[in-house]
């Protein structure tokens, strides 16, 4: 594993992040067209395997960033929304809470990738070798009903999974933070998600073969400039 510790924004953490797949973007990379499951035919028993469907646009588009990237590009620009920026500015206080409430000592940890840069995650926080945290702001009322009240975790689990499996940790806490909601208690709910073999399994057979289609689209550039 490489550690980056540039400070978020600079040009070196950008440059650490240039063509690598990140943890935030590891839902984007499985993104797939509507799957077609298994079918058994009643009168026959015949069995029609079920069958993944195609990349999406938004995958296919990931990827060619990426490589596009690699050949020396610049990543798109991003617009910083009033939500991304209050998810930065509530990062630390979450993690003050947090630390708190359960007496765990987090560790900062920048932007970590795999000796071949190919594969990176950048977690809010390290817990001695087998933890981490994750944290998300509940910025919208939209989301706070999905992940608190409903308990929907489905926007944030390829990330942590992806952390889990790069840096073989055991286990998640996932912090949903709401600081308006601190009158009622709710400013702080923890979840703690316990390492799954075969989600992870399945998560790294997706993300090396997005891999793999990044790597072709980067030589079919380079082939041009040959």
């Amino acid at each position: 594993m490489i550690y980056h510790t540039a400070p978020q924004g600079s040009d070196a953490w950008l440059a650490s992040r240039r063509g690598v797949i990140t943890g935030s973007r590891f839902k984007d990379a499985r993104d797939r067209l509507v799957d077609k499951a298994e079918k058994v035919c009643k009168k026959t028993g015949e069995i029609t395997p079920a069958v993944r469907g195609a990349a999406s646009a938004k995958c296919l588009k990931y990827g060619y960033d990426l490589a596009r990237e690699r050949c020396g590009g610049t990543a798109p620009s991003v617009f910083v929304t009033k939500a991304m920026q209050a998810g930065t500015e509530g990062e630390p206080l979450a993690r003050l809470a947090y630390e708190a409430r359960t007496g765990e000592l987090v560790e900062e940890a920048g932007f970590i990738t795999d000796d071949d840069g190919i594969f990176g995650v950048s977690v809010d926080g390290l817990i001695g070798t087998k933890g981490a945290i994750e944290i998300k702001t509940m910025v919208s009322s939209e989301t706070l009903f999905n992940a608190v009240v409903n308990e929907d975790d489905s926007e944030y689990i390829d990330q942590i999974n992806g952390a889990m499996w790069l840096l073989g940790l055991e286990w998640v806490d996932l912090i949903l933070f709401a600081p308006d909601l601190e009158p009622i208690g709710l400013h702080l709910t923890i979840r703690r998600i316990h390492r799954d073999e075969e989600a992870i399994e399945a998560l790294e057979a997706d993300l090396l073969a997005f891999a793999g289609m990044v790597k072709d689209n980067e030589a079919k550039l380079r082939s041009l400039a040959a």
